[in-house]
């Protein structure tokens, strides 16, 4: 196994090798000369013999999760949406020691022809106009998932943690008033630059399906918003997303409500994860000091 950089919030790489190796093992894969691609919140694997990523969830993840999330990538490639395929063939997931195990087919990209956020915008506007499918989806919630967070941060100040809970509650009450402008639908959760890859073919598909949920589109594309301007793209780089998607969600009387909350979730669900990438502390307290100080151009750096 090589391993590129360090992989904050990472597994053990003795465990991850260990799992790796017998999942492979039970499809009929050969887990040789294996590289790491990433490793924050899942550890993801590029096998050195096929054409496969390894996506390995944490220890207790929810299997009927992850089954679901592949019951939602089969729907929507049978649905001729253009998504990162399964690999095809194997039963999916494989649970190892109470870490559930997928396998999907490796697309290889280019470091200098990255994904656009404009290329994100077809994709991304087809989703949004599909019927959910039966499959129990969440409903996108951010109060929520910012509120499970700040109940699991051990590495922050109570000044610091009073601030980030008063600011929820100021921002879920400013949350109620918000008129939505978009019908609701399904929602990737988390569409950004990186969950995104070249299909090798001229288009781009859309991947990393762990946050899929219904819900009012406006989320997502404050997601793309809140990416190009805090990780160092010129304004430029979002208008393109805006026009080829049709809505600038700027313009729009809620976003910087949702805005405010996207970000807060960020912040909330990387302080929470310092505990395993303590690394990541300081630019966990540099983008709070941000909050604080209102500062909404303040670059970040990506954990």
């Amino acid at each position: 196994m090589t391993e590129p950089a360090p992989a904050p919030g990472g597994f053990p790489e003795h465990t991850m090798i260990n799992i790796l190796n017998r999942a492979c093992q039970a499809v009929g894969l050969d887990s040789s000369s294996s590289r790491l691609l990433r490793g924050h919140t899942n550890a993801v694997v590029l096998l050195g013999t096929a054409p496969v990523v390894v996506k390995i969830a944490r220890q207790g993840t929810p299997v009927h999760e992850v089954m679901r999330t592949v019951r939602l990538v089969q729907w929507l490639a049978d649905s001729a949406f253009p998504t990162v395929p399964l690999f095809p063939g194997i039963t999916q997931p494989q649970v190892i020691d109470g870490h559930p195990v997928t396998f999907w087919t490796y697309l290889p990209q280019s470091e200098e022809n990255p994904v656009a956020a404009e290329q994100i915008a077809k994709p991304l506007s087809m989703l949004h106009t599909l019927t959910a499918p039966d499959l129990d989806l969440p409903h996108h919630d951010n109060v929520r998932a910012i509120r499970s967070s700040l109940a699991k941060i051990t590495s922050l100040d109570s000044s610091v943690m009073a601030f980030l809970a008063d600011r929820t509650n100021r921002l879920e009450a400013d949350l109620a008033q918000v008129e939505f402008a978009l019908p609701a639908g399904l929602l990737q959760g988390d569409p950004q630059h990186r969950n995104a890859l070249h299909d090798g073919g001229g288009g781009v598909v859309l991947c990393d399906w762990d946050t899929v949920c219904t819900g009012q589109p406006e989320w997502d594309l404050v997601t793309i918003e809140v990416h190009c301007r805090r990780f160092g793209y010129p304004p430029s780089h979002y208008q393109a997303f805006a026009t080829a998607y049709g809505f600038d969600v700027r313009q729009w009387g809620g976003y910087s409500i949702l805005r405010d909350l996207r970000e807060l979730r960020m912040v909330t669900t990387n302080a929470r994860k310092t505990r395993h990438a303590p690394g990541s502390l300081h630019e966990v307290r540099q983008r709070v000091d941000g909050l604080v100080n209102e500062d909404h151009d303040r670059l970040w750096n990506i954990l």
